[in-house]
């Protein structure tokens, strides 16, 4: 699965440089992941479960910039499942040029909230992001 969102540009993400801050992008990066996780999960029960999924690596390289009035897409995929982490893939692209501005590999893990630790993933949980894998290949 594959999820597109698209954020304007707007005054208040600019710089000093007239460009979009470095840190916006990990704000469009989250807000990707959020509308991916809308899709992804059937409803918020997954919310309401005993399991946690923090971010605990991004990897981000920063490609070209963004400026005022630029559309922009960011593309949110899974791309590697582990026994306790998953690894996203999101990629920003201008839509009016299509060049891409910034990439990133996203690393969650599961945690037990109760155990305050990191578990494996139940199982279905790990057999539909390795079919949403599967379907981008």
């Amino acid at each position: 699965m594959l999820n597109k969102t698209r954020i304007k540009v707007r005054g208040y993400h600019l710089d000093l440089f007239q460009h979009v801050n470095n840190a916006r992008y990990l704000e469009f990066m989250e807000e990707g992941r959020w509308a991916f996780f809308d899709e992804f999960f059937d409803s918020n029960d997954w919310m309401q479960q005993d399991l946690v999924w923090p971010v605990v690596n991004i990897n981000i390289n920063f490609k070209s910039e963004a400026n005022f009035g630029d559309l922009l897409e960011v593309q949110t995929h899974y791309t590697k499942m582990g026994n306790r982490s998953v690894t996203m893939k999101q990629t920003i692209v201008n839509v009016q040029t299509d060049d891409i501005v910034v990439e990133a590999d996203v690393t969650y893990v599961c945690v037990s909230k109760a155990a305050k630790a990191a578990i494996p993933f139940p199982d279905d949980f790990r057999q539909k992001v390795e079919l949403s894998i599967a379907s981008l290949k």
